[in-house]
């Protein structure tokens, strides 16, 4: 009888350290990198847009190099509020550039997840996080992301469309991220940052969602 309470009890054990192992394996990790900008990889995962494209002079570039403390990622450029007198777009207003990554193989999943923390080096001018989703906020049926704009923690991202804050109580789709930009203008921005005209200069280091907590 003791023989077969000790087969038992050492089943119930094997069975305890399974279950243990696999619930560990479910749960996320804290941080997890989104983009790592320490290898010159990383500029196949993005792309490069300004007001040139609608007739504007400003202009951007992304390169990985080594500022003296290791590979980070370096978006400058010059802003320009003039308008080229060819243009054929009515725009109102010039003066901006971004970075926006390529979408995802699919998407990724940041449900886990409370906030985004970047790693970066600015210059004094304001910059935009933006974070898109797939689309079912507006524009139903239509080939748009959903795009999410804000400074950093996922709760304070707030919907936009087109550049516009939507007047709604919505929710970000956090378990249907398709891609992220980071962008600056020449005018606006928060209370006593640097505006106008001139060169901007932004150093990454890497972007991570981070769950803050339990």
């Amino acid at each position: 009888m003791s023989r077969f309470r000790g087969i038992w009890q050492a089943s119930l054990n094997a069975t305890k350290k399974a279950l243990t192992w696999n619930v560990e394996e479910w749960i996320p990790p804290s941080e997890r990198y989104v983009f790592n900008f320490n290898s010159k990889d990383e500029l196949k995962r993005w792309h490069l847009y300004s007001d040139s494209e609608y007739g504007g002079q400003s202009s951007a570039s992304l390169e990985i190099t080594d500022t003296g403390n290791g590979l980070r990622g370096v978006f400058s450029g010059n802003l320009s509020l003039d308008v080229s007198e060819a243009s054929g777009w009515n725009i109102s207003r010039s003066g901006f550039c971004g970075m926006r990554s390529k979408k995802f193989d699919g998407f990724i999943d940041l449900e886990a997840y409370d906030t985004i923390a970047l790693k970066m080096k600015g210059d004094g001018r304001c910059y935009i996080s933006t974070i898109y989703t797939e689309n079912w906020v507006n524009s139903p049926g239509q080939l748009e992301d959903n795009s999410w704009q804000a400074f950093i923690p996922l709760a304070r991202y707030l919907p936009t469309w087109r550049g516009n804050v939507i007047d709604a109580n919505l929710e970000m789709n956090q378990s249907r991220i398709l891609g992220m930009s980071l962008s600056v203008n020449a005018e606006g921005g928060v209370p006593g940052a640097r505006t106008g005209p001139g060169d901007f200069k932004l150093e990454i280091d890497w972007i991570k969602a981070l769950r803050t907590t339990q």
